[in-house]
């Protein structure tokens, strides 16, 4: 065995039991509460919009809004920390805890999404820089295709993968598959654990639907600025035949959801 190969092994071994070890374990449990948070900024943000208020309901937006309260700054910075050990759990999992690609894919996707949250953070912290709204990343992103040769066509292939994440959101929620890792003590807890995340997946799910749609019609019009994120995604359910009441109970899941990010921190095994 080589001295490079042992070298390997023992940074890798080191590495898995800095991921495994009881601290990581807490800070990842805050990390679950931190999303939580966003989650039900986003909602109660979307019920005001829904009653004819203002404001964005994204998760730049609830950063700002954590930022702007008593005690935001440090809250703001045990959130980082508590998302960053998500992110780094998450990568440990795709690396050593998912013997499926499919799983260990979903364990990346979510270390990204956990490590942008952990980035919008600090820069706020540090250099006073809000990040900028679901929005316009949603149109920076499609300009940017559109300028790449076929840009119309990856625009269209990037709607049909927000849509498939909406129905594949809609999916989990409905069969109840994410509550596989969910280790609840009681029968009585389980259940209403589990209503509280298929509500708040579904609702996920159809925001997603919602974005993709809006990054189809910026496809088939060429116009980037048709795009739209979380914010402009919510904000479109109440322009359907359902009226503000499909955004009111899309709000509401997003609610429930943030209370089952809350049950997450407590019962998720990590």
């Amino acid at each position: 065995m080589t001295t490079a190969h042992q070298a390997g092994q023992r940074m890798e071994g080191a590495a898995r039991r800095a991921a495994d070890h009881p601290a990581m374990e807490k800070l990842a449990k805050v990390g679950f509460a931190a999303r939580g948070v966003l989650y039900a900024i986003i909602g109660f943000v979307a019920l005001q919009i829904a009653f004819g208020g203002g404001g964005e309901a994204d998760k730049s937006s609830a950063i700002q809004i954590v930022r702007d309260s008593p005690m935001g700054d440090p809250l703001l910075w045990i959130m980082a920390v508590g998302l960053a050990a998500l992110a780094i759990w998450q990568i440990s999992e795709a690396v050593w805890g998912r013997p499926e690609v499919k799983d260990r894919v979903e364990s990346v996707a979510r270390a990204v999404v956990y490590a942008g949250l952990v980035f919008s953070m600090v820069a706020l912290l540090t250099r006073n820089k809000a990040a900028s709204s679901s929005d316009s990343q949603s149109k920076d992103v499609t300009k940017a295709l559109f300028e790449l040769p076929g840009g119309q066509f990856l625009v269209g292939l990037l709607a049909l993968g927000v849509i498939a994440l909406g129905v594949y959101w809609i999916y989990e929620g409905w069969t109840e598959k994410f509550m596989k890792d969910m280790h609840v003590t009681t029968p009585r807890a389980r259940g209403v654990v589990t209503k509280l995340g298929k509500a708040g997946y579904i609702a996920r799910g159809v925001i997603a639907l919602a974005a993709g749609v809006l990054i189809g019609k910026a496809a088939i019009t060429y116009d980037p600025d048709k795009a739209a994120g979380i914010d402009g995604a919510l904000k479109s359910l109440a322009d359907t035949p359902a009226g503000p009441w499909l955004l009111v109970v899309v709000a509401l899941g997003l609610v429930l959801f943030a209370a089952y990010c809350f049950a997450e921190a407590r019962w998720h095994r990590v």
